[in-house]
C-alpha cells in the first residue's frame, strides 16, 4: 500500500470525512484490520480565506506548493487537496512536485463522461462555479457542458458554504432551498448535478433529488485508493 498525503482543514469538517472515507473504502477493499497509510497536513483556514477573498492565490499557491513538497520528502507516493475550490491553483502545484497530485475535477469528469451525460449543473463555491478553472476544463478537456446557478443562487450557495458548512452547521431549510436550485438547474436541462464542493454531500443525498448527483469528495477519494492498492 502507498502512503498518501492530504492537505486538509478547508474545511475540517469535509477533512474528516475524507479520512474516514478513505479508511473505510480500503477496509472494505481490504477486509480485516486494514486501512490507509496516511499523511494528513490540516491547515488553518482562518489564514487561507482572506487569501482567497483577496485574490492572492499566488501566495496560496505558496503555501500550499510547500505543504506538498513537505509531504512528497516525507514519502508520500500521492497527495490530494481535499477541497474542490483549491484546485484552482493545482495545476500551478503540480509542476513544483514530482509525484501525482489527484486532481479532483479530472477524475469527476472522468464519471460524468462515463454516465453518458453532456449537460452537467454543477454547485461550489463562487471560485468553483464562476471561473475558469473549473468549468472550462470540463468543457475543453472533457466535452461537457456545464450548467450553474443563476447569481442570486449562487451567492446563496457561495454563503452557505463559507458560513454554515464550513463551521459544520447543516440546516434543514438550507437543504430544501439547495434542492430547489438543483430543480431549476434540471429545468435548464441538466441531466446531472456535480456537487462541486465536498462538503455539499454531507447536505444533499441522491434520495433528495431525481437525477444523478456526482459526489466529488467520494468520487475523489476512489481514485486516491485506487492509486495506493495498484501494486
Amino acid at each position: 500500500m502507498k502512503l498518501l498525503g492530504l492537505i486538509g482543514g478547508m474545511s475540517w469538517a469535509n477533512t474528516i470525512e475524507y479520512y474516514r472515507v478513505i479508511n473505510q473504502m480500503v477496509n472494505e477493499r481490504l477486509g480485516s484490520w486494514n486501512s490507509a497509510k496516511l499523511l494528513l497536513y490540516s491547515v488553518n483556514f482562518e489564514e487561507i480565506l482572506p487569501l482567497q477573498n483577496n485574490n492572492k492565490w499566488d501566495k496560496i499557491t505558496d503555501i500550499i506548493s510547500e505543504i506538498c513538497m513537505k509531504l512528497e520528502q516525507a514519502g508520500c507516493s500521492a497527495l490530494m487537496i481535499c477541497s474542490n475550490t483549491m484546485h484552482k491553483i493545482a495545476d500551478q502545484v503540480q509542476k513544483k512536485i514530482s509525484v501525482p497530485l489527484i486532481n479532483v475535477i479530472d477524475e469527476t469528469a472522468r464519471v460524468v463522461r462515463a454516465h453518458k451525460i453532456k449537460n452537467i449543473g454543477l454547485l461550489g463555491t463562487k471560485f468553483t462555479m464562476e471561473e475558469a478553472f473549473y468549468a472550462h476544463k470540463l468543457k475543453n478537456n472533457y466535452n461537457l457542458n456545464p450548467i450553474i446557478p443563476i447569481e442570486k443562487d449562487r451567492e446563496y450557495i457561495h454563503e452557505a458554504i463559507y458560513n454554515e458548512f464550513a463551521k459544520g452547521i447543516f440546516l434543514e431549510q438550507t437543504k430544501k432551498d439547495f434542492i430547489t436550485i438543483i430543480k431549476k438547474l434540471t429545468e435548464r436541462d441538466a441531466e446531472g448535478i456535480i456537487l462541486g464542493c465536498t462538503e455539499i454531500p454531507l447536505l444533499i443525498k441522491q434520495e433528495d433529488v431525481s437525477v444523478p448527483l456526482f459526489d466529488t469528495l467520494k468520487i475523489h477519494i476512489e481514485s486516491a485508493v485506487d492509486f495506493c492498492l495498484n501494486k
